[in-house]
């Protein structure tokens, strides 16, 4: 067990962040007993400052978040925990709290998750126009779709610009995106899949 350094009012910040895309969900604090709840119960919990007391994140909202891992960063003053999130993180109902600021455009890590985001919305209530609602009514087109988009790509690198392989590799990505959705499957378990190749 990290021997974590509490400051003067025995808190810790913790900066929580979604286990699958690595989006920044919120900055809470700890308390030793908010840490060692978290880490008995495998689920986020915090002191309220304004409140004075414990708090288990998802109580009453049932937004809690499922503790994968706990890091802590070198002078072990600051906490980092990776969550699978079963709701929004904000009391405000917004994913994330940090939905304030410069947020367009988006950063590149943003890309994907949104997209993934976007393509589950297309399945779930399909929008009429939505090439991707077309593409999920129609199974057997989207593995040709993924070929077509990787042969694409493979001939952009053999002679084009980088303009055009950096569009190609979106047209694959995208359309990777939408075949996995299609199946039941995400980004994150193909990326879990390449960590466990790693030697």
């Amino acid at each position: 067990m990290q021997d974590v350094s509490f400051d003067d009012r025995g808190l810790v910040p913790c900066v929580v962040q979604d286990w699958r895309t690595g989006e920044v969900l919120t900055l809470a604090y700890m308390n030793a007993d908010a840490l060692a709840r978290t880490r008995e119960t495998g689920e986020t919990w915090f002191f309220s400052r304004s409140r004075q007391e414990l708090w288990h994140k998802g109580e009453t909202s049932g937004n809690v978040q499922r503790v994968r891992e706990l890091r802590f960063d070198c002078d072990l003053d600051a906490v980092l925990a990776l969550v699978e999130p079963a709701g929004p993180a904000c009391h405000t109902g917004e994913r994330t709290c940090f939905h304030n600021g410069e947020l367009e455009p988006p950063a590149p890590h943003e890309a994907l998750p949104v997209l993934e985001r976007t393509v589950a919305s297309r399945r779930e209530q399909p929008t009429e126009g939505s090439y991707t609602a077309e593409l999920l009514a129609d199974p057997s087109r989207i593995g040709d779709k993924v070929r077509e988009e990787a042969d694409e790509l493979a001939r952009a690198a053999a002679g084009e610009s980088d303009e055009r392989v950096a569009e190609e590799a979106a047209d694959v990505l995208y359309h990777l995106t939408v075949l996995l959705a299609a199946r039941g499957l995400t980004l994150a378990g193909a990326l879990e899949e390449l960590n466990g190749r790693r030697s």
